[in-house]
């Protein structure tokens, strides 16, 4: 088990290798800090699974090493596993007041309300934890109170970005400027910790001040009515959508729990001052279709959402109609492109019109390109650049960029790797458990444990079952079978005869005292059976009654 010495080390548990679920630990002087606790969304290969979590056993082993857990901003990625696991971390959760307030409205909504502390940390102010002295740098984002790290050892100085783009005209909050960043790396940092997101993109990431224009052009003179969807963490886009319903002369409807959180605790912390007062579903589907703008969770083509609801026409409320409009003012996160496609036609199919950032300026991308990157490595000029939040393509393009502009060093990390960043680094020693976990129902398994590997398997390949009682070594009545997910259709009562037939010859002609032994040799009788008729392994199962 790695105790941080007389070094500075660096341990990701999330986040290297993939977008998402970032989980971050520095260590120096037997003590290790944790630097954000996010989640991530199942694919297709976790049936029944929605929330993916970190795996924390190495940490959570060293628990009494563990100071504390920092967290730059409250997108899901970030904050989203802490409901879940800080509890057992038994270390307190610093955030600023906007991110605080999240988790608290989080962990209140789940049912955990005492289960963390949760401190409040000022907005650039100090927090020093044992050998660590953290400042946060406020840098802008798609969320309010975006913040980077410069985090204080014995050893060097951190950089650690958190998310970050550079916005010329910032609706929220004053990011740092440029003489603040240099005056930073002026005092001499060594290592960048560096989000890596948008490390191909050629160009900058555009400024909301664009997007707020660009909808507002896309919405002035419609006739129908408007529906706006975000993630619900875009805050700014938010105070954008309110924004152009003032301009528009549009009642606003925000549709979605998660929007309802973000907006209230928003406003706790002073921002969306200028939101206009809400509407509830029935009184806008009252109003005429010019006159009312809806803004709604769903952007990602989820299915319990409240777009995929009104796209499917099941929704309580709502109803679109031909000749309107729904911009989706958000990108298309990779995986998710056949939950979106289904979204767009389900809505296309109804008259309505739909509007991507592809066809109109509606979404600008809350992480860094090329140039931005490259202003910020001018401006901090570490000794070594740690790329992270992104995929190994991301990283590695990241880390030849840095080296490109005169960065003397660069490591790439991998979830598990144990880093020495100083003294004579960056040097990779060793590997500890890193993984992850699903949220299944309301319990948390290994996302490669056997309730996954049986998920997959009931899934791709169905479920056989045979039931038949004996007494002294004979059968009584017929063999009874369950059959669920095999392509059988047409053939099911020829194979169930058939599979009847075997039971029974396999029951005459064996040793029925040796009922394990039966039981595995009908168990492989009716799979293969079951292989021949379909060409699928289902899950087979044999239950023997003794009477």
């Amino acid at each position: 088990m790695t105790i941080p010495g007389d070094e500075l080390l660096f341990l990701p548990l999330g986040g290297s290798g993939e977008i998402g679920m970032n989980v971050n630990l520095f260590g120096c002087q037997g003590k290790w800090i944790m630097v954000d606790l996010g989640m991530t969304f199942a694919d297709p290969s976790l049936p029944g699974v929605e929330l993916v979590l970190p795996d924390l056993t190495f940490i959570e082993r060293n628990r009494d090493r563990l100071l504390g857990v920092v967290l730059t901003h409250g997108r899901e990625d970030h904050l989203g596993a802490a409901p879940y696991l800080a509890g057992d971390l038994k270390v307190p959760v610093y955030a600023t007041p906007f991110t605080a307030g999240l988790l608290r409205e989080k962990l209140k909504s789940d049912g955990f309300d005492d289960a963390i502390k949760v401190k409040t940390v000022s907005m650039g102010a100090t927090l020093e934890l044992g050998p660590f002295k953290i400042r946060y740098v406020h840098l802008a984002h798609s969320i309010p109170e975006g913040n980077a790290l410069v985090i204080e050892t014995p050893y060097g100085r951190l950089f650690h970005t958190g998310d970050w783009k550079l916005d010329d005209e910032p609706l929220m909050g004053k990011p740092s400027t440029p003489e603040q960043l240099t005056a930073i790396g002026d005092s001499g940092v060594l290592a960048l910790v560096g989000d890596s997101t948008n490390v191909f993109n050629r160009e900058a990431s555009g400024s909301e001040g664009e997007v707020r224009r660009a909808m507002l052009e896309v919405v002035k003179g419609r006739k129908g009515r408007v529906l706006v969807t975000t993630f619900a963490s875009n805050a700014a886009r938010v105070d954008t959508i309110g924004h152009v319903a003032n301009e528009t002369g549009r009642q606003l409807c925000v549709v979605g729990r998660s929007l309802d959180r973000i907006i209230r605790v928003a406003k706790a912390s002073g921002y969306l001052k200028h939101l206009p007062p809400l509407i509830d579903p029935d009184e806008a589907m009252s109003l005429p279709p010019q006159s009312v703008l809806f803004v709604a969770t769903g952007c990602q083509g989820e299915a319990r959402a409240a777009l995929a609801r009104i796209a499917a026409k099941e929704h309580n409320e709502i109803r679109l109609s031909k000749g309107d409009l729904v911009i989706f003012s958000s990108k298309q996160i990779p995986g998710n492109e056949l939950a979106v496609g289904v979204l767009h036609n389900a809505l296309v199919s109804q008259g309505v019109e739909v509007i991507t950032e592809k066809g109109a300026h509606v979404h600008v991308s809350g992480h860094p390109g090329r140039p931005e990157l490259e202003a910020m490595y001018g401006w901090i000029r570490p000794q070594i650049a740690v790329p992270v939040h992104g995929e190994m393509r991301h990283m590695t393009e990241h880390a030849t960029l840095a080296l490109s502009l005169g960065v003397p060093d660069a490591i790439v990390p991998t979830n598990g790797a144990v880093i020495r960043l100083a003294p004579d680094g960056p040097k990779k020693l060793r590997e500890e458990t890193a993984g992850r976990l699903v949220l299944d129902g309301d319990v948390i398994v290994p996302a490669d444990g056997l309730t996954m590997v049986q998920r997959r398997r009931l899934l791709f390949n169905g479920y056989l079952s045979v039931s038949l009682a004996l007494q002294r070594g004979k059968l009584l009545g017929e063999p009874v079978f369950a059959v669920q997910g095999l392509p059988l259709e047409e053939d099911l009562d020829d194979f169930v005869a058939k599979a009847k037939r075997e039971v029974v010859r396999i029951v005459e002609t064996s040793n029925a005292k040796d009922v394990a032994g039966l039981s595995e040799k009908i168990r492989i009788a009716i799979r293969s059976q079951a292989r021949d008729y379909t060409g699928k392994r289902p899950i087979a199962e044999v239950h023997i009654i003794k009477v």
